[in-house]
């Protein structure tokens, strides 16, 4: 990835991402988000003037130039929710490392909410009490974590799993916040001591749905769809709606020669079945759409880098939810 001096100046990128969305918007949104208004029902459960951003998406750009660039770029954008992917910048920017109030600060001074956080499950283990300290004092409703509920794909290594997300899940309750966990592919693959047992499913009969909630990667789910078929990611949440507080709004373009069956890519730009899936969930409970690309720091000319491909995201996504 690109390094991008911390002497860079605002206006000059300003300048350089000007007009991002709209040079390439046309061609991002011919893909799943082409007719989504028409095709979405008139209610839509992941509001479009709620739409997030999990700076992991973004990471080259929080590190070169500090959240204090970064969020009021975001903030123009018109994205509202930052999902966290921990609260460091490079340290050079300010000299010291930028301290939890200041980042509150700056959310509020450009209307941003502080929506989630992705910590280590091993921070949760050792240190749940300081991320939760961490996420009260950003002002954000829910905490989770992106590992997987463990290592032992087993049932009886899913349910101690379990076990110990509800003893988080508990801590968390008593704050009045939300634990999450976050899934990528290999949580819907099969126990391999119960060969017909979807390891998420013991993961989710077995935790408890008063204190352990989920945020679905969509585009993970459907990874895992394709390597162990079966179930419909949408169903998880038309059954349970309420446990789904978060989504990961990320795409992906077919590609069997990927063993995922899918490359990521800009939201609009891949051919998951958004339209789909959205309307499919039903309209029982309110869930924040946050856009996720692992890939996006990659993304050429840089500048705007990462950043224009968030731009271009966010009217993609906008487009889909009408």
């Amino acid at each position: 990835m690109s390094h991008i001096h911390k002497s860079f100046d605002r206006r000059d990128f300003l300048r350089a991402t000007a007009g991002t969305a709209v040079a390439i918007a046309a061609a991002s949104v011919t893909g799943a988000a082409a007719t989504s208004a028409a095709a979405a029902p008139s209610t839509l459960s992941i509001p479009k003037d709620r739409i997030g951003i999990q700076l992991y998406s973004i990471r080259d750009k929080v590190s070169a130039l500090g959240f204090a660039v970064v969020l009021p770029e975001l903030a123009r954008i018109g994205y509202k929710e930052i999902e966290f992917a921990g609260y460091t910048q490079s340290t050079s920017i300010l000299g010291r490392q930028i301290t939890l109030p200041e980042i509150r600060k700056l959310l509020d001074d450009h209307g941003l909410r502080a929506v989630g956080s992705h910590v280590g499950i091993g921070n949760l283990r050792t240190n749940l009490q300081a991320e939760l300290d961490a996420a009260q004092i950003l002002g954000m409703p829910h905490v989770g974590t992106a590992n997987a509920p463990s290592n032992v794909n087993t049932v009886a290594g899913y349910r101690a799993a379990a076990d110990e997300f509800n003893i988080w899940g508990a801590a968390a309750s008593a704050r009045g916040l939300k634990l999450y966990q976050h899934n990528h592919a290999g949580e819907f693959a099969f126990a391999t001591d119960q060969p017909s047992v979807r390891l998420y499913d013991v993961f989710l009969k077995n935790t408890d749905p008063r204190h352990v909630y989920l945020e679905l990667d969509i585009y993970w789910a459907y990874v895992g769809q394709y390597r162990w078929p079966g179930f419909d990611p949408a169903a998880y949440v038309r059954n349970q709606p309420y446990r789904y507080p978060l989504f990961h709004m990320k795409d992906g373009d077919a590609n069997a020669a990927n063993a995922s069956g899918f490359d990521i890519v800009e939201f609009g730009a891949g051919d998951l079945p958004y339209e789909r899936f959205v309307r499919d969930i039903g309209p029982r409970a309110s869930h924040v759409g946050i856009w996720e690309q692992d890939t996006a720091p990659n993304t050429q000319p840089n500048p705007p880098g990462s950043l224009g491909a968030a731009e271009r995201s966010f009217t993609a996504l906008k487009g889909l939810l009408g």
